[in-house]
């Protein structure tokens, strides 16, 4: 498993810490809880896509690129942490945005203006005769096209742009988390802990993919868990059965890869990706009142949600160990108004 073979740029300090969390873990009545602090990588505010990165921009930089592209939508983890990322080099930044321009700059956004991006509006497809598939493929077309239409208009100026994929997933981004996995295990094994359950959130499949891979090639008994923040759990395994297949690829490695081993959970998710939950609220508040630990509500509050959802129907027993990845997204709470909401709410019942 030659990850060392491959260019890689630092662009933080590792491993990133692991923390108990006994407070919580009593709260909900077991299991031991830690936190893969994975949000603490620093660049951009930090958050799991630092590791991509570092192999994302090596490439790009052995390109000769001078300016970097990606996608998202308005309160992008990805896209915040790649402009910061990408102003850390010293590279221009343009960020195509799935979605309308909002009325106020908050959260994300507002970080993404403070460092300098070239920010791009792709707004939604409004047509009530096509179906929602055909809206969706649809608006997707219309972020590529602007995408392209960026970088042509950067190769006039003079620049060479490097287009990166929506959440940095690809095989290459991915050997970030394969290199996790190896971090992680070799934290477990040197205090003594044997996990039992590793838990992610899964929206594009590239963070859980690495793991899931990672782990397998070290032959861990640690089971990986996705959370979704994205789509049904049907459509998201074979997104990460093709990932792990194509970084195995790319590793030079054989791993066989069985479906039945790729467990996500889907009843979390909500209305749809980026549509807060109350539970993702109330496992936010709960975990910052227990632990002093604050998540974010697209990707870390739902996965806590489950979590501790799965802690009280037994599927996590007393017994066993659970490893929570945390992969950043807090920017994306400032701009949360149902996490306010709930907030402001506890602060009535309190007086």
């Amino acid at each position: 498993m030659q990850t060392g073979k491959f260019p890689r740029i630092k662009l933080t300090d590792l491993p990133t810490p692991l923390e108990e969390m006994p407070r919580l873990t009593e709260v909900i009545g077991g299991p031991r809880l830690l936190v893969k602090r994975d949000d603490l990588t620093g660049a951009g505010l930090g958050g799991n896509k630092v590791r991509k990165l570092e192999f994302l921009l090596a490439d790009a930089r052995k390109k000769g690129a001078t300016a970097v592209i990606t996608t998202g939508g308005p309160q992008t983890n990805h896209g915040r942490i790649t402009i910061g990322t990408s102003a850390k080099l010293g590279m221009k930044s343009s960020l195509v945005v799935m979605g309308a321009e909002p009325p106020t700059i908050s959260g994300n956004l507002l970080v993404d203006y403070l460092m300098g991006a070239d920010v791009h509006f792709v707004p939604p497809v409004q047509d009530e005769s096509m179906s929602g598939y055909d809206r969706w493929a649809k608006d997707l077309n219309n972020v590529e096209n602007k995408v392209e239409a960026v970088a042509e208009n950067l190769r006039k100026k003079g620049e060479i742009p490097y287009i990166i994929k929506l959440g940095g997933t690809e095989p290459l981004g991915s050997l970030g988390y394969v290199n996790a996995a190896v971090e992680l295990l070799n934290q477990l094994n040197e205090r003594q802990i044997k996990a039992d359950y590793l838990v992610c959130g899964i929206g594009t499949g590239g963070t859980m993919s690495g793991l899931f891979l990672g782990m397998k090639l070290l032959n861990s008994n640690i089971k990986v868990i996705g959370i979704s923040v994205t789509a049904k759990d049907y459509m998201l395994a074979p997104m990460v059965l093709f990932e792990s297949s194509e970084v195995a690829k790319l590793l030079g490695v054989k791993a066989e890869i069985k479906e039945e081993e790729v467990t996500i959970y889907d009843q979390y998710l909500g209305q749809a990706y980026g549509h807060p939950t109350q539970d993702g609220a109330e496992a936010i508040l709960l975990t910052a009142r227990n632990e002093g630990l604050i998540l974010d509500p697209v990707y870390t509050g739902k996965v806590m949600a489950g979590i501790i959802d799965l802690s009280r129907k037994g599927q996590f027993t007393r017994e066993d160990t659970v490893v929570f990845v945390h992969t950043g997204g807090v920017p994306g709470l400032f701009a949360d108004e149902q996490v306010k909401a709930l907030v402001k709410n506890s602060l009535r019942n309190k007086n």
